[in-house]
């Protein structure tokens, strides 16, 4: 599977790649990850290549913490963070 991840409003901002893993913080300061998962409160995503890439800016975009699902479709999601609204995307 291939996904995206933009922000809305700014379409240069984000990434899209066979990456989309899902962080979020445990108890003593680590994090636990979940691959190819879907935006869920509570936990930020990573949507991008997992490998280092040749001529690229960057290899993965990761936003803050997913505070609300505005809209959740089978391959598609639109979520707010803390401080941005964002469109997921399979495809």
């Amino acid at each position: 599977m291939k996904y995206s991840l933009t922000k809305v409003g700014s379409p240069y901002v984000g990434d899209s790649g066979p990456m989309s893993m899902l962080i979020w913080p445990v108890d003593g300061g680590q994090v636990e990850t979940e691959q190819n998962a879907r935006p869920r409160v509570g936990c930020s995503i990573r949507v991008g290549s997992p490998y280092a890439r040749t001529f690229e800016a960057q290899d993965w975009w990761q936003t803050s913490l997913i505070q609300e699902i505005l809209v959740d479709e089978p391959e598609y999601v639109k979520f707010r963070t803390m401080n941005s609204v964002y469109e997921w995307k399979i495809f």
